[in-house]
């Protein structure tokens, strides 16, 4: 019914937890990446590229915060469109360049 409070149990908790696993990883995967990326000959190609996943990880880490943070509250609000595209972006682009850094 339109108008009842819902019972949301354990769900937003195991919800947040799944974003904090999920910050983890790619924090493992941009500092891998970045490894990677700086152990070169230091070519300004590199750098950027450094610099490009550094920026793609703070998106990242950012949006991730802020739904943490909602999901903290009484009643969270749902995820909103732009926000799950800015995480599926940073998380495609990040792995992408991490290809690239790689090879």
């Amino acid at each position: 019914m339109p108008g009842t409070d819902r019972d949301a149990g354990l769900q937003p908790e195991r919800t947040r937890l799944a974003w904090r696993r999920t910050t983890l990883a790619s924090s493992v995967v941009a500092v891998l990446a970045l490894r990677a990326a700086l152990r070169g000959s230091g070519s300004p190609t590199e750098v950027t590229g450094a610099a490009v996943i550094v920026l793609l990880w703070l998106a990242f880490l950012w949006v991730a915060h802020r739904r943490i943070r909602a999901l903290a509250t009484g009643r969270p609000r749902m995820l909103g469109s732009r926000s799950a595209l800015a995480v599926v972006a940073c998380t495609v682009a990040l792995a992408a360049f991490a290809v690239a850094v790689i090879l």
